[in-house]
């Protein structure tokens, strides 16, 4: 079985240094791995990459399935229902990007954000697709005055404010004159998403 460990190295590794900087050797050494293990269960270094991306979705897809199925049957009662359960969902992600571990997938999921390749499409099919959807759905219901792509363009820019939380970590922090996201920084930060996210669904349907 491979080891966590090995692949939560390859995960710091990768977003640190990229795909050309990170060393295999080095990720095998951290982690106390064989570098044969890393030929025999991956391929090598590309498939260890692809395999850390898989490690990122299946762990961002476990913390945020239950919200997301919440959310979706929330959100079937009524337009006031769907609000409501977008903004559990939002609040859901936003804690999720305070996370420390979520420090580490950020800086590889950034990376692959400006230079996508294949590992990008297993974070989306894997894991960004489930919640993008959700929001989709939601935020339809919540204001069917807008377009198709009137919808997904408020669900990507609702999500910003969750993202920056890990993505801006450190513009935050300099903004909130601290070195970290504190829980009395955390709890003012996520009641103005809240409030920012409610004048948008809340809008009157023109």
């Amino acid at each position: 079985m491979v080891s966590q460990t090995l692949l939560d190295v390859a995960i710091d590794q990768f977003g640190r240094q990229g795909f050309e900087g990170a060393s295999t050797r080095e990720i095998a050494r951290a982690s106390g791995t064989a570098m044969s293990s890393i030929t025999y269960h991956f391929g090598g270094k590309e498939g260890l990459y692809l395999a850390a991306a898989d490690h990122i979705a299946a762990q961002i897809r476990a913390m945020q399935a239950p919200a997301v199925a919440a959310a979706l049957e929330a959100g079937k009662s009524s337009r006031e229902g769907a609000i409501e359960a977008m903004l559990g969902l939002l609040a859901s992600m936003a804690q999720m990007m305070l996370r420390p571990e979520t420090e580490a997938w950020s800086r590889f999921i950034i990376r692959e954000q400006q230079f996508p390749t294949e590992a990008f499409t297993r974070l989306f099919d894997g894991a960004m697709q489930m919640v993008l959807d959700a929001f989709i759905k939601l935020i339809s219901r919540a204001r069917p005055d807008l377009n198709p792509r009137e919808v997904v363009a408020t669900g990507i820019l609702i999500f910003g404010q969750a993202m920056v939380l890990r993505a801006g970590h450190a513009a935050v922090c300099r903004a909130l004159g601290t070195d970290h996201i504190d829980e009395a920084n955390a709890t003012l930060l996520l009641t103005r998403m809240r409030a920012n996210a409610l004048c948008i669904l809340s809008e009157t349907p023109r």
